[in-house]
């Protein structure tokens, strides 16, 4: 507002800077996207269709009927509608996703109502010009305008499915960042100019790119290399709304101004949680949804300015309209931060307990780890946490822990332990205690999502940090140890090292000698446990993917191939021949020499693909 051309005039051509800072909410909508898998936007088909399309309608009904009533033209009152009708994606998504409230129920509600809107804009971009040139056949530019849709859809779909993972592993394969980066904003800009060709928006393609990337194992890093163009560019954002705003009318119409505030923030909220309410989701979510949609949106700034443009509105009602959408989106932030507040004082209920911690304790902690050296900072303090936390400190190390559980911290912290409340996915916050001067970060808890997202950010800053990863078994080991970690320590391969290691102290196998299978086995990083027969149980576990690789039999009979070959010569591509069993004897890694014959069991190790084409090789050449 102060350096835009109503103020200063610092800048005095805005629609540029409005133009670029369009990127802003393209690149919030991607990240937004990576989150969001196609099974689970289908999960929000009630969220999309039932809850946004009665939003939408709901709200268009009300407010074009008090602006006709008011003595705006039919057209006009369309603008307003359609104005009214549209939430802000930008402040919606970003905040909910700093809070982690995207996943909660009334952050799906309000992603699947921000979709639908984004759909739903399509039409009234549509109508409004048509209306303005006194063209009544509308129809026909709609049903286009579907058509076109449905097919950048499909054709967004299969370009993911076919195209977008086979492309990724290639990037990688170059280890270039600066050409990873590169893919991913040509990725995301394609998608986005894609649909709006298509008629639809832009932030529709590129949330639809982001679902389609998000499926692939490149997501985390995805994620952390769009990031600092997202920040930038959303910022320049409401800076460029802001210079929309001519506060010079806004003196002669302050009444008109919070009449109209009230009428987006109260109304549109009613109307979002009466519509929630018919469609029984709980009361309190009902509530929350309200509160977080219940705003203005950067669409209406688009059709305001095909209302200027078409001289649908006046200025100074325009001025106005623009005004309150301004001020309510400034409003919003207050109303998402403390929605859970809110929604307990309107159903005159106490908040419920412990969904924060008191900032006492926080504090507290915060000030005793402030002067830590050499400490060992834990992610995650549930059993493993804590059992961990007990034998550093009979050590005397000194320990301070993060976790999201409340009373798990509230308990904690009265005991006299050091936990902070909060994310450990957060780099500002692992900054905060003391990052930069621990000894060791370990991960005690099982989410891929958060180790994988923050691993490589961790890494970049401090390279040497020894930091440890749990996770429950070896299905993303390689991945662990690609975005950065020292050690990973699955827990079904040590509960099977721990089990063998008992049995063989029970079978009175000397305890040194049995230690020494147990460290062979760590130190080349469970190798030879990863190597075992799936079984029909298997079959259908998400685990079992195209790349996992398992062990797998072919038998040499009569026919095969290769009979008479020798192992060095056989060329299995990608696929190692780890044992030979002849006669009842297996013989584990057999000699390049080796002649094989009629009736040898091979046992192979490799992918499932590979192994089918090593099988056919064998047997048929």
């Amino acid at each position: 507002m102060i350096v835009g051309p109503y103020g200063l005039n610092w800048i005095a051509d805005s629609h540029s800077i409005i133009q670029l800072a369009e990127f802003g909410v393209v690149f919030l909508m991607f990240t937004i996207g990576l989150e969001f898998s196609l099974p689970k936007l289908i999960a929000l088909r009630r969220s999309v269709l039932g809850l946004g399309s009665m939003q939408v309608i709901a709200t268009s009904i009300v407010a074009g009927s008090l602006a006709f009533w008011y003595g705006f033209s039919l057209t006009a009152s369309l603008v307003v509608a359609a104005t009214i009708a549209m939430s802000s994606t930008a402040i919606v998504s970003k905040q909910l996703k700093d809070q982690l409230e995207l996943n909660q129920p009334h952050g799906k509600n309000a992603i699947g109502v921000l979709l639908f809107q984004d759909l739903a804009v399509i039409p009234f971009l549509i109508l409004i010009p048509s209306l303005a040139n006194g063209e009544h056949d509308v129809w026909k530019p709609l049903l286009e305008s579907l058509l076109k849709g449905g097919l950048v859809l499909l054709i967004m779909l299969g370009l993911g499915r076919w195209v977008m993972r086979p492309l990724f592993h290639e990037i990688a394969k170059a280890r270039s960042l600066e050409l990873f980066t590169l893919t991913v904003l040509l990725v995301t800009l394609s998608a986005a100019w894609l649909t709006e060709v298509a008629g639809l928006s832009l932030a529709l393609g590129a949330f639809l790119s982001g679902m389609m990337l998000g499926e692939t194992e490149y997501r985390h890093q995805i994620e952390v290399e769009i990031r600092p163009f997202r920040d930038i560019l959303l910022g320049l954002f409401f800076i460029s709304t802001g210079m929309l705003l001519n506060y010079h009318i806004l003196n002669k119409a302050i009444l008109p101004l919070l009449m109209l505030i009230a009428t987006i923030t109260v109304i549109k909220g009613l109307i979002i949680y009466g519509s929630a309410r018919l469609l029984r989701i709980e009361n309190k979510d009902s509530i929350k949804t309200a509160l977080v949609l219940a705003q203005g949106g950067e669409f209406g700034f688009a059709l305001l300015s095909i209302a200027f443009s078409e001289d649908i509105l006046p200025v100074t009602h325009g001025q106005v309209i623009l005004a309150a959408l301004v001020f309510s989106m400034a409003i919003s932030p207050f109303l998402i931060r403390y929605n859970d507040k809110i929604a307990c004082f309107l159903l005159k209920k106490k908040k419920e307990p412990l969904i924060t911690p008191p900032k006492t304790l926080n504090q507290e902690a915060l000030q005793r780890v402030s002067g830590l050296q050499d400490h060992i900072i834990i992610c995650g303090y549930g059993r493993v946490g804590q059992n961990m936390a007990h034998f550093l400190e009979r050590e005397n190390f000194n320990t301070i822990a993060v976790d999201m559980d409340p009373k798990r911290v509230i308990d904690s912290e009265l005991a006299g332990n050091t936990v902070i409340f909060g994310d450990s996915g957060n780099l500002a916050l692992l900054k905060s205690i003391g990052l930069d001067r621990a000894r060791a970060l370990v991960f005690s808890f099982v989410d891929s999502h958060t180790v994988l997202n923050i691993l490589p950010q961790i890494r970049r800053e401090l390279p040497h940090l020894p930091i440890l990863v749990r996770t429950r078994d070896d299905s993303q080991l390689a991945l662990y140890q690609k975005a950065g970690a020292t050690e990973v320590v699955p827990e079904t391969l040590e509960a099977s090292l721990m089990l063998s290691f008992q049995t063989m102290i029970l079978l009175q196998v000397p305890p040194r000698k049995a230690m020494r299978h147990l460290m062979h086995a760590r130190k080349n990083r469970y190798q030879f446990l990863h190597e075992y027969f799936p079984g029909e149980e298997f079959a259908d576990n998400a685990e079992m993917t195209p790349e996992k690789k398992q062990l797998a039999v072919v038998t040499l009979d009569q026919n095969a191939r290769a009979i008479g070959a020798l192992v060095k010569d056989l060329e299995l591509e990608g696929v190692a021949l780890t044992a030979v069993r002849r006669g009842g004897i297996r013989g584990d890694e057999p000699s390049p020499d080796t002649e094989l014959r009629e009736q040898d069991v091979l046992i192979l190790y490799g992918t499932p693909q590979q192994l089918a084409h090593a099988e056919k090789k064998l047997l048929q050449g």
